[in-house]
């Protein structure tokens, strides 16, 4: 790997960008730190998994230290690997590259610290470009919720808690509070909270590690708040219609619920997450995603750990 040394000086944000041919978005996400962080001092590193599409050169034209990798870590690796190169911080902030934080969105996650020792890690509101809140918080995989997502996805909303992981209400999004967890696009970490959890879990590569990493922080004794006044816009490029992406999804949310749940209980989920990719077989890719992901089919070929005991993959 190569980098641009850091400096030695403490900052109260280090963000951790990880890219992959993220050249159309990344430029508008860097130049929207400075605003987002008018009275907080940052480093931004950004780690580079192969990018070809001129990713690297635009990060070398900027303030941000690029990071190199020798191989494509993939999400939760590439964290990591900025983790370990932003330097002396008070804060690790975890950003997608096709995001653009709104004027103050660090400072705003920050005060979040200050106000409450017990907050661990912070989140922002999520918007989409034209400015509508993203149902962006979750709540913890169980069985009921999974089945409740297979049968009726989005038809039926909002739904009562149990049914389902999304978070629909409204109010939810309109006042900070303690969560379970969000999806992965942005998150502030104190630095003490980061040493006490540790690395993000490379078992995952990409998906789940987001959901992991929060229960490992909660499992710590810490809180993780929504701040809906710090906002951050969300262009969300998604799996899209890359069949292994859309299997290595469904993959890992049964791999998160073996890494804490019996036997018996992760073949019902499995059951469960493959009929839910079934469900939608109009699309070619969720047919294969429902293959693999009930065992008739190979698992991705995307570099991955060994597996969880007990899941065959």
């Amino acid at each position: 790997m190569s980098s641009t040394p850091h400096p030695a000086h403490e900052v109260d944000c280090g963000v951790v960008v990880v890219t992959y041919n993220s050249a159309s978005h990344l430029g508008a996400l860097l130049t929207s730190i400075s605003e987002a962080s008018r009275t907080a001092s940052t480093r931004v590193v950004v780690v580079d998994n192969g990018s070809t599409d001129g990713t690297t050169d635009l990060v070398e034209a900027s303030d941000a230290v690029l990071v190199r990798s020798a191989a494509n870590l993939g999400y939760a690796g590439g964290i990591n690997e900025g983790r370990r190169r932003v330097g002396p911080c008070r804060h690790v902030l975890v950003l997608n590259p096709d995001l653009r934080l709104e004027p103050e969105a660090i400072d705003r996650l920050l005060a979040a610290f200050r106000t409450d020792p017990s907050v661990g890690a912070a989140v922002p509101r999520l918007v989409d470009p034209d400015g509508r809140t993203r149902r962006s918080l979750r709540r913890d995989p169980t069985l009921l919720r999974a089945i409740g997502d297979a049968i009726l996805g989005d038809i039926v909303r909002p739904r009562p808690g149990w049914s389902t992981e999304q978070v629909d209400a409204d109010e939810a999004y309109q006042q900070r509070h303690a969560i379970e967890w969000a999806t992965g696009a942005a998150i502030m970490v104190s630095a003490d909270c980061d040493r006490a959890i540790g690395d993000w879990d490379e078992a995952y590569f990409m998906y789940s590690e987001e959901v992991d990493h929060a229960v490992r922080i909660r499992e710590a004794g810490y809180r993780i708040d929504f701040v809906p006044d710090a906002i951050a816009v969300h262009e969300e490029g998604g799996s899209g219609t890359n069949p292994d992406l859309v299997a290595l999804l469904a993959l890992n949310r049964v791999r998160l619920y073996r890494s804490r749940h019996g036997r018996v209980r992760t073949a019902l989920f499995r059951l469960v997450v493959g009929a839910h990719e079934l469900s939608r077989g109009w699309r070619a890719e969720r047919r294969a995603s429902a293959a693999v992901t009930l065992g008739l089919r190979p698992p991705p070929s995307f570099p991955m750990a060994a597996p969880i005991a007990g899941v065959p993959w």
